[in-house]
C-alpha cells in the first residue's frame, strides 16, 4: 500500500502508517525522524538519490518513521562556523564547502558548538558522510544538544544542495 504525502511537514505520521518499509522522494530534500515532533534519529533523503526500497537504504536503524519535514530550498551561499568548545569558545573554523573528514580539517574529533550563518547543513557522526545524521538550519547552536546530538562527535558534514 502506498501513501502519498503532499505536505511540507508532518509532526506525527502515526495516523498514516505504523511502519515504513520503502520511500520514493518525488520532489525536494526531506528529513525523516524516528519519533513524532521531529525527534529521535534523523535521516536525510533527496530526489536525486532515487528510491529507497528499504529502511537500510536511508541508513535507518529501524522502519520507524514518525515525522518528516521538507528542507527549504537554498540557492545562496553557504557558511558554517564550528568551535572546539561550547558557547562558541576555543578554536574556530569557517566553512563554505562540504567537509568529508572533520578531524583532517579541524584536528579535533568533536564539535561542541556551531553557528550556521547561511544555508542548511547535515552533520554526520562518522567521516565520509556516514552514521547518525543531524539537520542544522541557520541559527546558533551553543552546545551539541541544541542540534539533537547526544555527544559532540561529528565526523563529517555537508551542505544541503537542491538536486531537483
Amino acid at each position: 500500500m502506498g501513501i502519498f504525502l503532499d505536505y511540507y511537514y508532518c509532526s506525527d505520521l502515526h495516523s498514516f502508517f505504523s511502519r515504513c518499509n520503502s520511500i520514493r522522494v518525488e520532489n525536494g530534500n526531506w528529513m525523516l525522524y524516528e519519533r513524532p515532533n521531529y525527534a529521535g534519529h534523523q535521516y536525510f533523503l533527496r530526489k536525486g538519490d532515487g528510491e529507497y526500497p528499504d529502511f537500510q537504504c536511508w541508513t535507518g536503524l529501524s522502519d520507524s518513521v514518525r515525522s518528516c519535514r521538507v528542507v527549504p530550498k537554498h540557492d545562496g551561499l553557504f557558511q558554517l562556523k564550528i568551535y572546539e568548545r561550547d558557547e562558541f569558545r576555543g578554536q574556530m573554523m569557517d566553512f563554505t564547502e562540504d567537509c568529508p573528514s572533520v578531524y583532517d580539517r579541524f584536528l579535533y574529533q568533536n564539535i561542541y558548538s556551531c553557528n550556521v550563518l547561511q544555508g542548511h547543513w547535515i552533520f554526520y557522526e562518522q567521516p565520509a558522510f556516514k552514521g547518525k545524521q543531524h539537520y542544522l538550519k541557520p541559527g546558533e547552536y551553543r552546545r551539541f544538544s541544541d542540534w539533537g546530538a547526544s555527544d559532540a562527535r561529528v565526523g563529517s558534514f555537508r551542505r544541503v544542495i537542491d538536486t531537483c
